[in-house]
C-alpha cells in the first residue's frame, strides 16, 4: 500500500489549515500555514477562487484522511462501516477513526503526532489488554487497556514523554493513569469528542453520489 512519504506541512497548506501532523512545530510560528496562505505549488494562489460544490466535498474528504493518516481504501471501508451502524453516518465515521490504535496512543500523550503514533505502535512498543499489538488500524473497544511496555518505559523517548504526561489534558472517553502510562477506553467517543472543526456532512454528500 503507498504512503505519502513528501512534506507533511504541504499537506496542511494543500487543505488550508492546520491537521498537526508534526506535533509540536505546528503551534509555533514555523508553521507554514500560519506563514502562507496558499496552497502549495505554482499556481496555489490561484485556487483560492470560489470553491465549488464538489471540490468542498472532496477537500473535507482529503481532510480527514490525512488528520487520522489513513489511505482510500481504508477510509472507504470505515465509511461503509459507519453507513451501516445505527445514527448518523458521518458522526459514525469520525467516532470510528477516534478509536484507531494509532489515534488513542497520540489521544494519551505519548506520541507528539499521529504519525508517531502509528511508527511506535508498529515497533510494538504498546499492549492492549496485556498483549502486544502492532496494527495501528486496530479498533478498540469499551472496556480495553492501552499501555505502554515495561521495556519501552525506560527508553529516553519515553521519559520524556512521560515527563509531558504531566501538562497534558485528556479525552472523556479515556481514563489515562499517568503514573503507569496506560489509558482505559471508559466510554466510545461521540462527536464533541472530535475536537477538529469537520463538516462531515459533506464527506456523507461525497460518497452518496
Amino acid at each position: 500500500m503507498s504512503r505519502y512519504t513528501g512534506p507533511a506541512c504541504r499537506l496542511c497548506r494543500r487543505e488550508g489549515t492546520k491537521l498537526f501532523l508534526k506535533g509540536e512545530r505546528c503551534l509555533t510560528d514555523k508553521c507554514p500555514v500560519t506563514r502562507r496562505g496558499t496552497a502549495p505549488g505554482q499556481h496555489g494562489a490561484a485556487q483560492s477562487r470560489k470553491q465549488k460544490e464538489y471540490f468542498m466535498q472532496l477537500r473535507e474528504k482529503q481532510k480527514a484522511k490525512r488528520y487520522y493518516g489513513v489511505q482510500e481504501n481504508q477510509f472507504r471501508t470505515y465509511f461503509d462501516i459507519a453507513d451501516n451502524k445505527e445514527g448518523q453516518t458521518g458522526e459514525n465515521l469520525l467516532c470510528l477513526l477516534e478509536r484507531r490504535f494509532d489515534n488513542v496512543v497520540y489521544r494519551m500523550g505519548l506520541a507528539e503526532s499521529r504519525k508517531e503514533a502509528r511508527q511506535l505502535v508498529l515497533h510494538a512498543h504498546f499492549t492492549i489488554n496485556g498483549k502486544k499489538a502492532n496494527i495501528p488500524s486496530i479498533i478498540v473497544k469499551k472496556g480495553d487497556v492501552i499501555a505502554l511496555t515495561e521495556k519501552s518505559k525506560a527508553s529516553e523517548k519515553f521519559k520524556s514523554l512521560l515527563e509531558l504526561m504531566e501538562a497534558k489534558t485528556f479525552p472523556q472517553w479515556l481514563d489515562v493513569d499517568k503514573a503507569n502510562a496506560t489509558a482505559t477506553v471508559s466510554a466510545l467517543p461521540v462527536r464533541e469528542d472530535v475536537d477538529f472543526p469537520f463538516q462531515e456532512h459533506l464527506i456523507v454528500e461525497l460518497y452518496s453520489k
